[in-house]
């Protein structure tokens, strides 16, 4: 029985752990904003404040990568497969001169 037990929890940390990676952007996003509410509280443990800032430092260390991977993705849409790293896209988003 202990063996069956030992499987069903290995079973249960993986599913748990494919449900973390396989949150979208946006749930990520809103799962730090909500860590960074909860650890300002100011009657949360202790403790369990650093279990929501490692969790959040994970969150923003993996937001940060699939940003990256993102802009690689756009950077290689705007300029072609064979352009330079160096070379950003002109996008002019935010460039309003008149």
């Amino acid at each position: 029985m202990a063996k069956t037990s030992t499987k069903a929890a290995n079973s249960e940390k993986r599913n748990d752990e494919t449900i973390k990676t396989a949150l979208s952007l946006e749930e990520k996003l809103e799962r730090l904003e909500i860590l960074g509410e909860n650890i300002r509280k100011p009657d949360m443990p202790l403790d369990h404040a650093l279990k929501d800032f490692e969790e959040g430092i994970k969150l923003a260390r993996s937001l940060e990568k699939e940003l990256e991977k993102i802009q690689n993705h756009i950077e290689i849409l705007m300029n072609g497969p064979h352009a330079k790293v160096e070379e950003r896209p002109e996008l002019e988003l935010f460039d309003h001169q008149e």
